[in-house]
């Protein structure tokens, strides 16, 4: 499947589950940015932006990729001086780095630029003793990813 919105594409991987979307503003001023949520399991209709929601459903074999996007004035930062979208590693992930602490999960996270836009990549893997055999599945995805 393929989708695209907001500058972003992605040709999911077989079994994914993919949705790009834009909060509507608040009436407070607040912005908002596009943000991806994609795993290789069903993603609920309600889901927070780092996907609170999503993980409470993962299994071991399940992944989670959110792709945020900052306010362009970001990218000239130090937070997001990395160049490219990330190639995560085994050795990235660990059980303290989620946004709320799963028995059994992993999590890691990424800030980077491209294209004059500022990203948070957070990728939250089902089963820390299975990082590694899980990591193809997020490059698969990764690649498959288009930030225009």
């Amino acid at each position: 499947m393929r989708m695209v919105a907001h500058g972003l594409a992605i040709d999911t991987p077989a079994g994914w589950d993919a949705r790009i979307y834009q909060r509507r503003q608040s009436d407070a001023g607040e912005t908002s940015h596009p943000i991806a949520h994609a795993a290789n399991f069903a993603l609920p209709s309600v889901r927070g932006d780092f996907g609170s929601g999503a993980v409470d459903l993962m299994r071991s074999h399940h992944v989670l990729v959110v792709l945020v996007e900052f306010d362009q004035p970001s990218v000239g930062t130090a937070l997001f001086a990395r160049h490219g979208v990330p190639r995560p590693r085994a050795e990235d992930f660990h059980p303290a780095q989620l946004q709320r602490t799963l028995p059994g999960q992993s999590g890691a996270q990424w800030f980077f630029n491209t294209g004059n836009r500022a990203f948070c990549l957070y990728v939250v893997l089902g089963s820390h003793h299975r990082r590694a055999r899980l990591l193809p599945q997020v490059h698969a995805f990764l690649d498959r990813l288009t930030i225009g």
